[in-house]
């Protein structure tokens, strides 16, 4: 696994792709698969996949985790005992950094039973080879910011777009014009003010939450995943 610099507020490590990797021990074979998903939904799609592309297996054990924050996560030991292979494999993600995940572990059992160490050895080790082999990227966290605005204030609005080398992500110039940005999450507010200043032609200092420009309207939405 090449892993980009670490990442700024702005962004997380995710994977690239879907990689695989494979762990034996004393007959048993464990296969891991690992696939980049954005959803809870996606994620279980991907271990009902696994249960179809392995039927003889009766476990197929699973942690996923979403988003940049640490409480969109699962881990299934999927009848394994408690704690021997879900929580293993989310260890191998976290201390990977990865997030927008899903690492399946299907088990071949090979006729020698494992004990509680070994299953956790084998769950962790399977996770940690398909994890190593995928490449990382990053996932950009933006607000997205829309100006509607009439045209008398065209000018201004797209000077000041200019002046902060910021990029329309989305414009529509009908009977108003309609402009949409897509802001880095941790500096909108500050951009925000930045931008409602030039158009205004007036100090960021005097730009407050109450700050308003005639025939301008803005919106905020949540800060998402780009």
């Amino acid at each position: 696994m090449i892993q980009p610099p670490d990442p700024s507020p702005d962004q997380y490590h995710v994977p690239a792709g879907s990689s695989k990797g494979e762990f034996r021990d004393r007959g048993s074979k464990f296969i891991a698969a690992l696939f980049p998903v954005r959803t809870e939904e996606e994620a279980l799609a991907a271990v009902e996949g696994q249960r179809i592309a392995h039927p003889k297996c009766n476990h197929h054990c699973y942690a996923y985790r979403l988003g940049q924050g640490s409480d969109r996560w699962r881990a299934n030991d999927d009848g394994e005992p408690s704690g021997t292979a879900g929580k293993p494999i989310l260890g191998q993600i976290d201390k990977a950094g990865l997030s927008d995940v899903a690492v399946v572990v299907s088990r071949y059992f090979g006729g020698t039973k494992l004990g509680t160490s070994g299953l956790i050895n084998a769950y962790r080790e399977a996770a940690r080879l398909a994890i190593i082999d995928v490449e990382v990227t990053t996932r950009q966290l933006t607000q997205t910011v829309v100006l509607e605005f009439g045209y008398e204030l065209m000018s201004p609005v797209m000077s000041a777009l200019s002046q902060l080398q910021l990029e329309m992500a989305n414009q529509d110039f009908g009977t108003q014009a309609y402009v949409e940005l897509a802001l880095p999450r941790s500096t909108a507010p500050a951009t925000l003010r930045e931008l409602q200043a030039l158009i205004a032609g007036v100090y960021v200092e005097e730009v407050d939450d109450a700050f308003s420009i005639p025939g301008l309207s803005i919106t905020l939405s949540e800060p998402s995943p780009a």
